[in-house]
């Protein structure tokens, strides 16, 4: 497929866009294009909103008038069909749908987006499964190896709706943890600093610096060296769950990136 010219093009927004990021906005518009070169047309300003330069940050507003570059849009490797099975796995785990949301019962293995690595993901076998949704945005995001409810919005209003809900604290978020180690003591309240690298393998540490991480962790139940574990963030940095209890001694089991290998190798020979 030859590489496609898209010339500078001035776009009014209507309300449907209020309240989205600028970065989300781009992304949009220029999927085949990576990151750092939308990131770039910001800083550089490329992209001006009504005439002037804004930060990556900027929250849109109806009426805006975003002016956009002339880019070369060439394909991308990852841009492919996603494989029939995958498709069909992912629909067959859509646990509830209205005409504001779709709720989908993650499995584990699957990654929510394409990314450096990943070439598909759920929202792009939903989009495949979809053509004619209009509007179909992640509310939020769950680690490659995590399994559990996954919010999509099917409009712009309910996805800005979420993402206040999100930011105000008023949304419940609960996840079981199998960790290592027999847990002593009862609930526990952890906080940590934590930074993430921008690296292709992504590492969260304990960063005196980095931004404040906070989890409740609950034990339920204990086994030969190893504890169930309900935890409640407070807080969504980042494997911020394998992060802090791999910080107390107690990773989770099965974590190839913050775990306990040997331990790991153990477990699976049970």
């Amino acid at each position: 497929m030859d590489a496609d010219y898209q010339p500078a093009r001035t776009i009014t927004l209507d309300a449907s866009r209020a309240g989205q990021r600028l970065d989300n906005y781009l992304f949009a518009q220029f999927r085949q294009l990576p990151k750092g070169r939308v990131y770039k047309m910001v800083r550089k300003g490329e992209v001006r909103i009504n005439g002037g330069r804004v930060k990556q940050s900027y929250r849109l507003q109806a009426g805006d008038k975003v002016r956009l570059p002339p880019v070369i849009l060439k394909p991308r490797e990852d841009a492919t069909h996603v494989p029939d099975s995958l498709v069909a796995e992912v629909v067959r785990n859509i646990i509830e749908e209205n005409e504001d949301l779709l709720v989908l019962n993650k499995p584990s293995g699957i990654a929510v987006h394409a990314g450096s690595e990943v070439k598909h993901g759920i929202i792009e076998a939903l989009r495949q499964a979809r053509t004619d949704e209009g509007f179909l945005e992640l509310a939020h995001r769950l680690d490659r190896s995590t399994s559990g409810c996954l919010l999509l919005a099917r409009n712009r209003q309910a996805l800005n709706q979420l993402h206040l809900l999100w930011r105000s604290g008023e949304v419940q978020k609960k996840y079981l943890a199998l960790l290592s180690g027999a847990w002593q003591g009862g609930v526990r309240r952890l906080e940590h600093r934590l930074s993430s690298d921008s690296n292709r393998a992504q590492k969260t540490r304990v960063d005196a610096q980095g931004k404040l991480a906070v989890a409740t962790f609950k034990p339920l139940q204990t086994y030969p060296n190893a504890t169930l574990v309900e935890v409640s963030l407070e807080t969504g940095r980042t494997h911020q769950i394998r992060v802090q209890a791999a910080e107390i001694g107690h990773p989770v089991l099965g974590d190839d990136k913050y775990g306990d290998f040997k331990l790991n190798r153990q477990w699976r020979k049970q």
